[in-house]
């Protein structure tokens, strides 16, 4: 079933193809592909019972290149599962919104749906060089999105997208290979790695740790490493900008909690004091730069970055002695961010796309009262800015609550990040009135209101966030126990 679910999209991507010149068709193909995912995922949920521990559930292994350890090993656990149901939410939320489009439809699904596969096979892969693979062609597929279906200076932002995020594929390959060559047997394998525990109490694995850490930091991305976002960002067309936020992002986070931390525990705790500086600079800095920005789509890039480091706050924090149920916390908080950041911020990026299509530009100073002309997508965008910012009853507060609470309670010093909340709230309250409050002027004189296909795409997102932040229960339930034993790995 797993399997399936990594396959389907490829095979969709090929069945859109073969439409290519019936744009109405590859756009039926690419919204009945996505929703048949979704229906494949809510499977793997029901069907999935929480493994012991450091076991996977739906664990899948066949011979690939057995000379060097390596092999088709897919399984998922509560690290993974919630990010693959994220994906799949992603994608048909995409598909619904880019129902409309006339530009090459059949090419531009089909992109869609590899992206689709690459990020399910990233977030199932149980072998270091199967996820390298899907992490070098999601870089490949996000590529051609941005430089074939973009705006702006498309070109440019597309080059320094794949040229930063495959420098970091280099220094991650780099990480693997140190991995590889400090086990015994020689092993890519992550299960066999898990029981290893090669490079323990050596000096070497700083070192790998180091190139692991760099090349996972470069796609999350935390400051020093996230200029290549905002132009990114502000150059892709809106779906492409909610998977870059909603689901790209998460890999770098994900490899954190599946890689870098269980596998090289003792380097992870020894480098906590520089990762909570990150995070902590991430908050702060990503929520400050957002503050300053007049650009409304690269104002929410900025977020990202912000948001992100939140997570790399949390996860500094679970390395470090303590409460095991502090630490614990702080992990369950970080998933649950990873999942959170993606339904809104992918809601921000689709809603955000809808003034591109009206108008042209994403300038604040050019509109002004848009309440007025466009009352639904007032309401939907001032919710999306409400949860972002962590209001009680979304997935945001959820998420924030518990990865705050956490890493205070393992590391006091993070309490320095707290501002960034205020920060955050700030920009979208100052967003919201310049945008929409007052008499309607500038671009906003005759825009149009949210079409039938926006307001499902971006409101399924966001209804997803409230029921997470109403019933969180589902979700915690899968993700704790595989946070508990991810702090057990940990020690400390």
């Amino acid at each position: 079933m797993l399997s399936l679910a990594i396959l389907f999209p490829l095979a969709a991507a090929a069945a859109v193809l073969l439409s290519a010149g019936r744009g109405r068709l590859a756009r039926a193909l690419f919204l009945g592909a996505t929703a048949v995912e979704v229906v494949l995922t809510a499977i793997l949920w029901a069907g999935y019972r929480t493994p012991g521990p450091d076991g996977l559930a739906y664990e899948e292994r066949l011979r690939w290149i057995p000379n060097v350890g390596s092999s088709y090993h897919v399984g998922v656990d509560g690290l993974s599962l919630p990010l693959i149901g994220l994906t799949a939410v992603i994608f048909l939320a995409c598909a619904v919104y880019d129902w409309g489009a006339r530009d090459r439809p059949a090419p531009r699904a089909a992109l869609f749906l590899f992206l689709e596969a690459t990020s399910v096979g990233l977030f199932a892969a149980q072998d270091l060089i199967l996820f390298f693979l899907f992490f070098d062609l999601s870089i490949v597929g996000m590529y051609f999105v941005i430089a074939g279906w973009g705006h702006g200076d498309k070109a440019q932002s597309a080059l320094k997208f794949f040229l930063y995020t495959f420098l970091g594929s280099l220094a991650l390959l780099l990480g693997f290979i140190g991995l590889y060559l400090g086990a015994a047997p020689h092993t890519f394998d992550i299960p066999e790695l898990l029981r290893a525990q090669p490079l323990r109490d050596n000096p070497a694995g700083l070192w790998v740790l180091g190139a692991v850490v760099v090349g996972l930091a470069i796609k999350t991305p935390t400051v020093p490493f996230h200029t290549w976002l905002p132009p990114a960002h502000t150059d892709a067309p809106a779906t492409g900008s909610a998977v870059l936020a909603g689901v790209l992002l998460k890999m770098g986070t994900y490899g954190f909690v599946r890689i870098a931390m269980p596998l090289l525990p003792d380097a992870w705790r020894a480098w906590v004091p520089a990762l909570v500086a990150v995070g902590v600079v991430s908050v702060l800095y990503g929520a400050l730069v957002a503050l300053a920005q007049s650009d409304l789509k690269r104002m929410i890039a900025y977020t990202s970055v912000n948001h992100m480091g939140y997570i790399v706050l949390a996860l500094a924090a679970a390395g470090a002695g303590g409460s095991p149920a502090a630490r614990e916390t702080a992990v369950t908080g970080a998933v649950t961010q990873m999942v959170s950041h993606g339904l809104i911020t992918g809601a921000l990026f689709l809603l955000a796309g809808v003034l591109h299509s009206r108008a042209g530009i994403y300038d604040m100073g050019a509109f002004g009262g848009l309440a007025s002309p466009a009352p639904r997508f007032a309401a939907f965008f001032a919710v999306a800015a409400f949860a972002s910012l962590g209001l009680p009853g979304f997935s945001g507060f959820i998420a924030e609550f518990q990865i705050f609470a956490g890493s205070i309670g393992a590391v006091p010093l993070t309490a320095l990040a707290l501002p960034g909340i205020l920060i955050t709230a700030a920009l979208f309250l100052r967003a919201l009135q310049r945008v929409f409050t007052g008499e309607p002027r500038g671009k906003s004189l005759g825009l149009g209101d949210l079409r039938p296909a926006e307001a499902w795409s971006a409101g399924g997102l966001l209804v997803l966030s409230v029921l997470i932040g109403l019933v969180p229960g589902p979700l915690l339930d899968t993700i704790s126990p595989a946070s508990a034993s991810l702090v057990t790995l940990l020690g400390g």
